[in-house]
């Protein structure tokens, strides 16, 4: 069993930077790509950005210049920096593990997995 693991959320002034990160935990092989997706009250929950195994990004373009995705790889934790936070930034942030692969006996079996959430606020 995989567990997403998310720190990092709180509360902070327009302007100001938060890092996120998540660990997933498990008897993991490879995951395949990880990233963040975001929920406000009363909306659909979003993309974030997303990073591959290999580094690529993608990005929402609402966040692009602004939030920075990397990841760890040894570690299978993967971090979120925001920067110049807006109140529209405010949601409940979800760590997200795609193509997470994990050995079930001598077959290796894949999942998507997701955390908990963490509550990022901004406030103006």
């Amino acid at each position: 069993q995989v567990q997403l693991v998310e720190s990092g959320g709180g509360l902070v002034q327009a302007g100001g930077s938060l890092r996120l990160s998540c660990a997933a935990s498990g008897v993991i092989f490879s995951i395949n790509a990880m990233g963040w997706y975001r929920q406000a009250p009363g909306k659909q929950r979003e993309l974030v950005a997303t990073i591959t195994g290999g580094g690529s990004t993608d990005y929402a373009d609402s966040v692009k210049g602004r939030f920075t995705i990397s990841r760890d790889n040894a570690k299978n934790t993967v971090y979120l920096q925001m920067n110049s936070l807006k109140p529209e930034d405010t949601a409940v942030y979800y760590c997200y593990a795609g193509g997470t692969y994990t050995w079930v006996g001598v077959n290796l079996a894949g999942h998507d997995y997701w955390g908990q959430g963490t509550q990022v606020t901004v406030s103006s």
